[in-house]
Parts: structure tokens; C-alpha cells; sequence
């Protein structure tokens, strides 16, 4: 796994240089597009070279991809992207980022599984109803590390950059919380458990989510008190911070809490208690510098891995298809289950379907989606269910994170 991982780690760093020299697009999707170049040439050296071909379906293969981002550079993607969050301006968004958190990623977990769910039937993809709420719930939470990368790019008012920055912070822990349950009502079903169910997956969710943030507020106040305690050390500071996510992530999963909720509150109480973003003294500057040097390494791992991990399925006409109406449904999901919650909420803007729009535009898909759906057991629904996955990832990361920029000039246009 080592090797694999080193060469991937390579690849990132070389697609990275030759974005910042050359192509000046978002690091997410230069890295995107060139693994999925690479995964072109490749596949056509297959006959040429087999052996080569081999080797580098080892090395995916040895990657383990869903391992590698849940049970690994997840925790640092999550804690670098909230420990330049400000609580205050979450705080004041509070009620658009829960709402948006929580009943958006149902909402849209059952209108993307029921739609889902007749389509594909419809044109012969056999995918039984719970999996395709598995689908619905796997696919429904917005990627914080895609997100989060393209809104640096994105000129967006203020309020709104923390309405998306917030959702997708938080609700992928959300989003595996309600996958987990879906898994248990699934896994119950099937051994006829019905009457228990309801409070297996209530369970679930105090532990996993209300436990993680409870656990997070902890982790959080502990690795403040730690670093302030030596903060004219900043090499120790940051081998605090480090232990931090590392034993903290680890420790969450042995206590059946969510790591990433754990994650994004501990990454907000540090950052803001340590007033990390004034930048100002050697030890906030050396911790700046030090996680965004993280940020920006696993980031390209984390896309290089997407890109390149396409070439392990299998081409199939009609899954393409279905991938391709998918799309659509996932948008249309989206559009609704932001703006029901929306229309719950006061709010100052003089057209809300444009703050709907770009919410729903911007609300990009990315390693989460594709971890989750590599988590699935091997069955003939999981690997249509990975491919169309991937179709929707793609598309979102390329297609929706090129143009949400034009979109938001195009609604929101400078005033001269």
C-alpha cells in the first residue's frame, strides 16, 4: 500500500505543477481531468503494454480507496477546511446550515431513491428499492473537500459562502449516519427484525451524530488547552494538532461516534479559540502553513485517486444512460431539498431562488460519494450503483465546478 500510495502521491504533485504552470484552472478539477486523460491512455496501452496496464491496476487496486479516504485523509481534509471557519459567521447561519444538514440530505435521500428507483426499472437496471435509498443517501450529502476548493475561486457574497461552506462541512456526517441506517433497516429486514428497527436506527443517530459532536466539543477543548499551554513552541503546536486528528479520528471510531462531525467541531473550536486565521506569530503562521500543506497534498491524492479509479469499471451502455438521467435526478433532488428548507427560513435576499440556484448548483459530489458506494457489498446492484456514482461525481466536479463561478457573475453581477 506504501508504494501505491507513494506513486499516486507522485502523480498528484507532478498534475499539480503542471496545473499552477500551465492550465490555472481549480486544483480539484485540473487534477480531475488530467487523471481521467491518463486513464485514457492507459487503457489504449492495455494491448501494447499489458504489463504496465497491470501494474497500474495493482496500484489502484492497493490504494484501497474507500479505506484510504474514510479511515484516513478524511480527518485532515475535514479538521484543515474548519479550522478557518468562523463560528460566529456559522453561528449566524445556523439555521440554514442545520436545516440544510439534515432535512435536505433526507429529502433529497428519498426523492433520488424513489426516482431512482421507477427509472431504473423502467429501462431495465434491476436496483431494488433500498438500494436505491442507499444510493439516495450516499449521494445526496455535497463534498466538503470539492466545495470548499471551488469556493475559493468563486466570487459569492459573504452569507451565502457560509450557507455552502456550512452544509457541506457538516452534513456528510449526516449523510453516513443516514446511509448507516438504511444499511441497518436493510440488514434487519431481511432477518424479519422490523419491530426494532425504528430504535436501532435512533440509536444510531444519537450516537453517531449527536455523540460526534459532543465528542468533537471535547476533542476540540482539550487539543485548544494543549496547544495554548506551549504555544511558544509552534513545532510542538503543530505535533499537537497532528496528534490531535490523528488519535482523535481513531478514537471516535472505537467509541461508534462520527469521526468527521468530531472533526470539523474540534478543526472550529481550535481554529477560532487559537484565532488561527489573523496569521499573525510564529506559532499561528507555522500552523497556517503546516495545514494547508496537508490540505493541498490530500486533496490532490484524494482527486488523482477519483480520476484514476474510474478505469477499474466496466463500460456498459446502459448504466451510462442511467448514469446520464441521474444527473438530472440528483439536480432536481437538490433544487427541492434546498429550497423546502429555504422557504422555512427568514431571509433579506431580494430573489431567494437565486441564493436556491446556486446553492443547488454548487452543491458538488466528490470522494465521499464514491467511499461510500465502494463500501457496498459486492452484488449486482452495488456495481451499477458505483458506476452511476461515478458519472454523477464527474460530471459534477467538471461540469458544475467550471461554470458555478459564471453562474454566480451572471446572477449576481458586479455594480459599477
Amino acid at each position: 500500500m506504501l508504494q501505491s500510495f507513494s506513486i499516486i502521491f507522485s502523480i498528484a504533485a507532478l498534475y499539480s505543477f503542471i496545473n499552477y504552470k500551465w492550465l490555472k484552472l481549480p486544483a480539484t478539477i485540473a487534477l480531475m481531468i488530467m487523471s481521467l486523460i491518463t486513464i485514457i491512455i492507459i487503457s489504449l496501452s492495455k494491448s501494447i503494454v499489458p504489463d504496465f496496464y497491470t501494474f497500474f491496476c495493482n496500484i489502484i487496486i492497493n490504494s484501497d480507496f474507500k479505506t484510504l479516504l474514510l479511515d484516513g485523509i478524511l480527518s485532515f481534509l475535514l479538521f484543515a477546511g474548519a479550522l478557518h471557519v468562523n463560528i460566529e459567521d456559522i453561528v449566524k447561519e445556523k439555521w440554514s446550515i442545520i436545516l440544510f444538514a439534515s432535512l435536505g440530505v433526507l429529502i433529497s435521500t428519498f426523492i433520488v431513491g424513489g426516482l431512482l428507483f421507477f427509472v431504473s426499472n423502467a429501462i431495465g437496471v434491476d436496483i431494488p428499492f433500498l438500494d436505491s435509498l442507499l444510493f439516495g443517501a450516499l449521494i445526496s450529502p455535497t463534498d466538503p473537500i470539492a466545495v470548499m476548493a471551488i469556493l475559493k475561486k468563486a466570487n459569492i457574497s459573504k452569507s451565502l459562502g457560509i450557507k455552502i461552506e456550512g452544509e457541506s462541512l457538516f452534513n456528510d456526517g449526516i449523510g453516513v449516519v443516514v446511509f448507516s441506517g438504511i444499511l441497518i433497516f436493510a440488514g434487519m429486514g431481511e432477518h424479519g427484525i422490523e419491530s426494532s428497527i425504528g430504535s436501532e436506527i435512533g440509536k444510531l443517530f444519537l450516537e453517531e451524530a449527536v455523540g460526534g459532536l459532543l465528542y468533537g466539543t471535547t476533542l476540540g477543548f482539550i487539543g485548544y488547552y494543549s496547544i495554548n499551554s506551549v504555544k511558544e513552541n509552534p513545532q510542538l503546536c503543530v505535533m499537537i494538532s497532528l496528534a490531535t486528528v490523528m488519535s482523535g479520528y481513531s478514537m471516535a471510531s472505537l467509541l461508534h461516534v462520527s469521526g468527521p462531525l468530531a472533526m470539523v467541531v474540534a478543526g472550529m473550536i481550535i481554529g477560532n479559540k487559537l484565532n488561527i486565521k489573523s496569521n499573525t506569530g510564529p506559532t499561528r503562521k507555522l500552523l497556517n502553513e503546516i495545514w494547508e500543506v496537508l490540505d493541498d497534498v490530500f486533496n490532490g491524492i484524494l482527486f488523482v485517486l477519483i480520476g484514476l479509479a474510474i478505469h477499474l469499471l466496466n463500460y456498459d451502455p446502459l448504466h451510462l444512460t442511467l448514469g446520464v438521467i441521474t444527473i438530472c435526478i440528483v439536480l432536481v433532488a437538490r433544487f427541492i431539498s434546498v429550497l423546502l428548507p429555504y422557504s422555512l427560513l427568514k431571509h433579506t435576499e431580494d430573489s431567494p431562488i437565486k441564493t436556491v440556484s446556486v446553492l443547488t448548483w454548487g452543491g458538488l459530489r466528490g470522494g465521499i460519494s464514491v467511499a461510500l458506494a465502494l463500501s457496498l457489498a459486492d452484488n449486482k446492484s452495488s456495481e451499477v450503483i458505483l458506476y452511476i456514482t461515478y458519472v454523477v461525481v464527474i460530471f459534477s466536479i467538471i461540469v458544475q465546478g467550471l461554470s458555478i463561478g459564471k453562474l454566480v457573475k451572471k446572477l449576481y453581477p458586479l455594480k459599477t
